[in-house]
């Protein structure tokens, strides 16, 4: 018996929807549901809590129900079905824990979830506005698919903005507090925790108004030079007032995001441009750091340095462990060179935590009364001046990789990248080649930690830990491999947004992982990928096109 299109498209549908009712599940016993409640969307209407276990089942439907050819009456029967198979693994969890104590093996299994997941209601009532409240929510789906697809962008996008605000409700008045007049009119969309209602319909209508705002059909052409400089002297003039706007608070994460960033420039050289994986790159950023305290600080050297006399020490000892981890991994590659370079990292940490060199290195105690770096008078100590000396760093830094990338060593670096035995037919010098690429990142780096131990006066073992070169890794991968402007979205998303929802930070690593599956599967070369490595890692899609385009003409 042949079964109906429209019934395998449902078990299709109810598939995923199911899928979406396992993670949202997922999400609830972790405790992410429980925690997040305590923030509001809208307030007393909708909060993060219920966002994150209602939006699984229905991100699930509408992606399933887009591959979907029916009727529009079958696509919503189909959306609204969904939802309440869905609902099911909650339902399920409801009923078991009304009978069983799950405490023992899932800690967040409690009585305040279970109201949470039946919205205040007892046992049966809560499970059946549960499943309706799933059935409608999944319904929006069907509906939203009815629209045009420029409606549909203006709609995900509005309710994004709106569940952004509410959850960033605290900071944005934080910020907006020192606008003047302007703060008023902030706080006019807020309440006690979250958007107002009105608030939250007329953001809605104003980012809604901005997708159909009409547009110019303006002719390509180039950017003459006039303009170029007008926007970058705009975006300086935005990065030189930044901690006055934002005040001391953002101005530290602004300092951590700034120390990631001359990082991720580094190791943007090492992995992005020469395509070679660098898993212990913490070292140099120890390196750095220790080189920086060992001379400057007067609990390890009779006569210490200042942090700029001391500089140059940093840089060239940084340069110099570059060099000596590559010169022994000439001839590996791939995983084989990402092993060989996280151990160099761990021997690094543990040789600084050995008791052989605690009299040099300070042991687990570390290193204390760093110098901090001096302009005249002027003592760079608080989070606002290290800004600056962070931001000029990452000027210089910035100019460098961009003039690299295209000079002969960059296209040198891309070349090994590329096909490292077709590179060296063609002439180029491997063993040079590689070990520069190492000495620039290691620069880099070396640099990030010296100003690091310059903010802290001190400097530990515990802060040189592996997962400092994940981080590092992860933004470049978020951002986009070899990227320059990549490397900022990645370190703005992976390092600032955390810092600024501190409160839920023992979710990190769980939304991390997330974060880079679905970056994986969905947006493999960044969210600000460089152009080369957009046609690479799309050059079936772009090869299709450009033959339809033919075929067409």
């Amino acid at each position: 018996m042949v079964c109906p299109p429209f019934l395998l498209s449902l078990r299709k549908i109810w598939r995923s929807a199911l899928i979406g009712g396992g993670v949202a599940l997922l999400l609830a016993l972790v405790g992410m549901v429980g925690t997040f409640h305590s923030r509001s969307v809208i307030n007393n209407v909708v909060s993060v809590g219920q966002v994150l276990f209602l939006f699984p089942v229905w991100y699930a439907t509408y992606v399933s129900l887009r591959q979907m050819s029916e009727e529009r009456k079958k696509v919503l029967i189909a959306s609204l079905t969904a939802g309440i198979v869905g609902s099911l693994p909650l339902v399920l969890l409801l009923l078991i824990g009304a009978g069983i104590n799950l405490r023992a093996m899932f800690v967040n299994a409690s009585p305040a979830l279970y109201k949470i997941l039946t919205f205040g209601q007892n046992l049966w009532p809560g499970v059946l506005v549960l499943i309706v409240v799933s059935a409608l929510v999944t319904l929006t789906a069907g509906l939203l698919l009815q629209l045009s697809s420029r409606w549909q962008r203006a709609l995900i996008q509005g309710f994004l903005w709106l569940f952004i605000a509410g959850l960033m409700r605290d900071l944005i008045l934080t910020v907006t507090n020192r606008w003047g007049p302007l703060a008023g009119v902030v706080q006019f969309f807020f309440a006690a925790n979250g958007l107002t209602p009105l608030g939250a319909v007329l953001l809605l209508a104003i980012v809604i108004g901005l997708a159909f705002r009409p547009r110019r059909q303006v002719e390509s052409q180039p950017v003459n030079s006039r303009a170029r400089w007008m926007v970058l002297g705009g975006i300086a003039l935005i990065f030189l007032f930044l901690p006055q706007i934002l005040g001391p608070f953002f101005s530290e994460i602004l300092d951590n995001v700034m120390m990631y960033i001359l990082m991720g420039l580094g190791l943007n050289i090492v992995v992005g441009y020469a395509g070679l994986l660098d898993l212990g790159y913490v070292a140099f950023f120890a390196i750095g750091a220790y080189t920086m305290g060992i001379l400057t600080s007067p609990e390890l050297n009779a006569h210490p340095l200042t942090y700029w006399q001391a500089l140059p020490f940093a840089m060239v000892i940084a340069m110099i462990s570059g060099v000596i981890l590559g010169l022994p991994v000439l001839k590996l590659r791939g995983d084989y060179l990402a092993i060989v370079t996280l151990g160099f990292g761990e021997i690094v940490r543990l040789l600084v935590l050995s008791d052989w060199l605690r009299p040099w290195l300070g042991g687990t105690q570390g290193i204390q009364l760093i110098a901090q770096p001096k302009i005249g008078n002027l003592t760079l100590q608080s989070q606002v001046q290290l800004y600056y000396l962070f931001l000029a760093w990452v000027v210089v830094v910035v100019f460098i990789a961009w003039r690299l990338k295209d000079s002969r060593l960059g296209r040198s670096w891309m070349a090994l990248r590329e096909d490292e035995d077709v590179a060296r037919a063609m002439g180029i010098n491997h063993v040079t080649t590689k070990l520069l690429a190492f000495a620039t990142g290691a620069l880099f780096s070396g640099i990030s930690g010296t100003i690091f131990a310059a903010k802290l006066t001190s400097v530990y073992p515990h802060s040189m830990n592996f997962l400092v070169s994940i981080n590092v890794l992860a933004l470049l991968i978020l951002g986009g491999m070899g990227s320059i402007p990549g490397v900022f979205v990645g370190a703005l998303v992976l390092i600032g947004a955390p810092e600024l929802l501190r409160e839920f930070a023992e979710y990190r690593y769980l939304v991390y992982g997330a974060l880079l599956v679905a970056m994986m599967l969905y947006r493999p070369e960044g969210l600000w990928p460089e152009e080369r490595r957009k046609l690479e890692l799309h050059e079936e899609e772009f090869v299709e096109s450009t033959s339809v385009a033919a075929e067409t003409e």
